[in-house]
C-alpha cells in the first residue's frame, strides 16, 4: 500500500536523531539547556542578528507585542495574506488590526497599499505597528517596509516564520525593523516539532523576550517577580533537534528549490491563451528556499480539479491562505485592497514539498496530476 504523500513533512535522520540522544545522555531534559543556547548561537550566526529560541513562532510574536506595549490603543497593520497567528497575538491584547493587500507581482504586501493604510491610522500619540509576513519562503520588500515604517513613526515587527534560510538583497530574512520571528513548527523548511525564535539587532530586546519567556524570574537564589511574565520556553531536546537541522538547511533548501523546478516543468509548458499555470508570484529582492511550491492555476474550477487528481491519489494540497479580511473572525476589520490576495486564494494551490521527496514520489504526483493514477 502506498503511504501518503503530505504537503510538507520534515525530513530528519540520523543526525537529528544523535542529536536528541546526545541531550538525553546530558541530562538536560527540562527546559533550558546546553543545546537551547547553541541554537540560540546557530541561529544568531543563521540571521545576523542576537536570537531567542522560544516554543513556537506564536509565542515569539507574543513576547514581541509584550515588548512593544500592543494593547486597545495599539493599530497594527498587517499582511492579509497569511496565517492567524501573525495578528493572534496582538488580537488577544485587544489590539485594533488593520489588513493591507498583496502586490501582484511579488506576492507580498503591496508598499503603496501599506503607505495609504499608514496614512489613515499614523498619529503623533499613537505609534503604529506594523507586522510584515514573509511567505511561502520568500521575503517582502524589507527596504520599502522599513522606509515607510521610519516615515510614518511605526514599530516594525517582521514575521518570517515561512521564509527561514531566505534572502533579501543577500541578507538573511528577518534582518528588518526592530525585531522578527522565526517558526519551526513540524511543517516548516526546519523544524524543532514545535518552536520559534525571536529575533532584533538589538541585544536588549532578545534578552528581555528571553527573560519574559522564562516567567520573567529576577536573578536571585529565590523566586521572585517583578513582572508576570510567561512559559514560553523552548526545551532542551528540541533545541538539539534544531541545531541538527540548521546544519541540514543548504541541503534541504537546495531539494526545496528542486522539487519547484519539477513543477514548474509539469504545470507552466501549456501556452494556450486561458491554459497557463503560473508560480506564485516572487519578487526580484529576494531569494526564496521555496519552502512550498506554489502555483495558480487559470481559474478555481482547474485548481480545484488538479487537488481533486491528487487527493484521490492520496496526495496531499492546500489552497493558497485564505486572506484575514476574509476570516469570519475579523470581518468589521478595516483593510486596503484585497482582491490580489483574494485572486491568490481562489487560484492557487500548495503542493507537497517535502525535502524528502524522491522521484518515486515525484513520479506518483506527475501521474496523478495527468490523470494516470
Amino acid at each position: 500500500m502506498q503511504k501518503r504523500i503530505f504537503l510538507s513533512p520534515p525530513w530528519t535522520g540520523a543526525a537529528e536523531r544523535e542529536a536528541v540522544d546526545a541531550a538525553f545522555r546530558s541530562g538536560y531534559i527540562a527546559p533550558c539547556g546546553p543545546q537551547v543556547e547553541a541554537f540560540d548561537a546557530a541561529l544568531g550566526e543563521l540571521s545576523g542578528q542576537h536570537a531567542a529560541a522560544v516554543a513556537s513562532g506564536t509565542a515569539a510574536l507574543d513576547l514581541l507585542m509584550a515588548e512593544f506595549g500592543v494593547g486597545p490603543d495599539t493599530t497594527v497593520i498587517s499582511s492579509t495574506l497569511t496565517f492567524l497567528a501573525t495578528v493572534g497575538p496582538a488580537v488577544h491584547r485587544g489590539a485594533k488590526v488593520v489588513f493591507v493587500d498583496s502586490d501582484a507581482s511579488t506576492g507580498t504586501i503591496s508598499i503603496p497599499l501599506l503607505e495609504k493604510a499608514l496614512k489613515a491610522v499614523a498619529r503623533p500619540h499613537a505609534r503604529p505597528l506594523v507586522i510584515a509576513a514573509d511567505i511561502y519562503g520568500q521575503c517582502c520588500d524589507y527596504d520599502a517596509v522599513e522606509s515607510l515604517c521610519a516615515e510614518y513613526g511605526a514599530t516594525l515587527v517582521v514575521d518570517a516564520a515561512e521564509s527561514v534560510g531566505a534572502t533579501y538583497k543577500g541578507r538573511a530574512a528577518g534582518l528588518a525593523g526592530a525585531a522578527a520571528v522565526y517558526s519551526f513548527n513540524g511543517n516548516k523548511i526546519v523544524t524543532t516539532s514545535g518552536g520559534g525564535a525571536v529575533l532584533s539587532r538589538d541585544a536588549e530586546i532578545v534578552a528581555r523576550a528571553r527573560w519574559r519567556a522564562q516567567q520573567a524570574r529576577e536573578s536571585v537564589p529565590w523566586y521572585e517577580h517583578r513582572e508576570v511574565g510567561y512559559n514560553y520556553r523552548m526545551s532542551n531536546l528540541l533545541g538539539a533537534l534544531g541545531c541538527a537541522q540548521l546544519e541540514r538547511l543548504p541541503e534541504i533548501v537546495k531539494r526545496k528549490r528542486r522539487i519547484f523546478d519539477f513543477y514548474q516543468a509539469l504545470f507552466c509548458g501549456d501556452k494556450r491563451p486561458g491554459h497557463q499555470v503560473s508560480p506564485y508570484p516572487c519578487g526580484d529582492f529576494t531569494e526564496s528556499t521555496r519552502w512550498l511550491s506554489v502555483f495558480l492555476f487559470p481559474s478555481p474550477a482547474e485548481r480545484d480539479a488538479v487537488a481533486e487528481r491528487l487527493a484521490a491519489a492520496d496526495i496531499e494540497t492546500r489552497p493558497v491562505w485564505k486572506p484575514m479580511h476574509l476570516q469570519p473572525v475579523f470581518r468589521r476589520c478595516r483593510r486596503f485592497g484585497g482582491n490580489v490576495a483574494e485572486d491568490f486564494f481562489r487560484r492557487g494551490l500548495c503542493l507537497p514539498s517535502g525535502a524528502g521527496m524522491g522521484p518515486a514520489q515525484l513520479r506518483r504526483i506527475s501521474s496523478a496530476v495527468r490523470g494516470e493514477a
